[in-house]
């Protein structure tokens, strides 16, 4: 009877694997290849701009007409706009005194300037003293590094040189006021209202421009969790804001049918959508699935010759950090767990789609807790280093893996081990620096 009973078990697994299983992850991998394939064209495309560009020193200035302001002697200092520096900061020691002094060094006459420092410092000891960039902090640094190079020297100048659009950096910018005010000013609808606002603008006939030969150093969060809340921000926000916006700017007729499909496809929905989802789903999720059906199979130039091609691309913003390609791709889709999550949470307006937490800065804080109590151990919480999300993943994975080895025939293994072991690594808190409760 328990045989009959267990035969008519395997039967119906059998069936529900046959009828729904495999017909399922059959489609998910179509659209995850699919999703790739987005990805893929989207980065073939900007390479090949940006190549262009750089061949034939398409500068700004040399597309768009401009003029220096001349001393009127009737006008005096009046013939200058007024000028508003606003210097937004927290915890920033490495980077204040260069900003502040940047901006009260600036050659324009002291009567027509207004230099504002939004400081919104925990930290009252500012220290005085070098200043410099931290990307070679630790190697988290140098992976953030590597993204957001690739940003503004790829992303940035091709939206700038082709559309004359790309999504506004709360990092740097000019902007004249009577574009501020057509665009209806600042908003706090969404946790990234530099983008917002740039979105706004340009659906009202304002360009942009985006000057590579300026360069604006600041610092980078140096600690995952730091990391992990920016990269919330970054993921949520834009997901939301492309939920909130995107029929406004299908409706919009100020600007052409194809700024707007740029605006929509690519700027939106491949580059703040499609990029993490498909990240995670696929390389994290389905493609690891896989091995317990062989029923299923990824292609070769899904699951190889894409992302390895995507990965190269990424790397031309950062040349020197070539040899760090590996480790890269392995951060990257670690974080893209939580920008996964982050542009789900936009998307759908979920529990912490308006949250805001500031990105905090350490400056000299490690040195100087270090200096200060070097005789006095630290106390490590485990609690305090733990990450849950990123040890599940590492599990799944590395089960995965051992199927893969025992039973597969596909070779996934070694990369589901070597990724695997990248999750454990940020799960148990061994990722950027560590500052300890004292």
């Amino acid at each position: 009877m328990e045989a009959l009973q267990g035969g008519q078990m395997g039967l119906v697994l059998q069936q529900a694997r046959a009828l729904l299983i495999v017909p399922l992850l059959k489609l998910l991998v179509v659209l995850c290849l699919g999703m790739s394939v987005m990805l893929f064209v989207e980065k073939v495309y900007m390479g090949i701009v940006i190549t262009l560009i750089k061949l034939f020193r398409r500068k700004p200035e040399k597309k768009w007409k401009w003029e220096a302001v001349k001393d009127d002697v009737e006008l005096g200092n009046s013939a200058y706009p007024m000028v508003l520096v606003q210097i937004p900061m927290y915890n920033e020691k490495e980077v204040y005194q260069l900003s502040i002094g940047a901006a009260c060094g600036l050659s324009w006459p002291s009567d027509r300037v207004i230099i504002q420092v939004l400081d919104d410092s925990t930290d009252p000891a500012i220290k005085l003293g070098g200043v410099a960039v931290n990307s070679d902090e630790c190697l988290m640094t140098r992976m953030q590094e590597m993204s957001l190079d690739y940003h503004f020297t790829v992303e940035q100048e091709v939206g700038s040189a082709t559309h004359a659009f790309f999504g506004f950096n709360g990092t740097a910018g000019v902007w004249r006021i009577a574009a501020l005010n057509e665009a209806g000013g600042w908003k706090d609808r969404t946790t990234v209202e530099d983008m917002d606002l740039a979105v706004r603008a340009s659906l009202r006939g304002w360009k942009f421009i985006y000057l590579s030969d300026l360069k604006v150093k600041n610092e980078l969060p140096s600690t995952f969790k730091a990391y992990r809340y920016q990269q919330h921000r970054w993921s949520c926000g834009p997901a939301n804001l492309f939920r909130k916006m995107a029929m406004e700017i299908v409706r919009n007729k100020k600007v052409s049918p194809m700024k707007k499909f740029h605006v929509i496809y690519s700027f939106f929905f491949v580059r703040k959508i499609v990029a993490h989802v498909v990240t995670f789903v696929f390389y994290c999720i389905i493609l690891p699935v896989t091995v317990f059906v062989p029923e299923v199979q990824v292609p070769i130039w899904g699951a190889v010759y894409i992302p390895s091609t995507i990965t190269l691309l990424n790397a031309v913003g950062t040349p020197r950090s070539l040899h760090l390609l590996i480790f890269w791709i392995l951060f990257e889709n670690v974080m893209s767990l939580h920008r996964t999550k982050a542009t789900l949470i936009g998307l759908f307006e979920a529990g912490r789609v308006n949250e805001w937490v500031v990105t905090e800065k350490l400056g000299d804080a490690l040195k100087t807790k270090s200096g200060a109590k070097a005789s006095r151990k630290p106390r490590i919480r485990i609690g305090e280093r733990l990450h849950m999300l990123e040890l599940i993943v590492g599990s799944y994975l590395s089960f995965c893996g051992c199927y893969d080895l025992s039973f597969g025939k596909n070779g996934y293994f070694i990369y589901l081990f070597i990724q695997s072991i990248a999750f454990f690594i940020a799960g148990v808190g061994y990722v950027g620096t560590f500052v300890p409760n004292p």
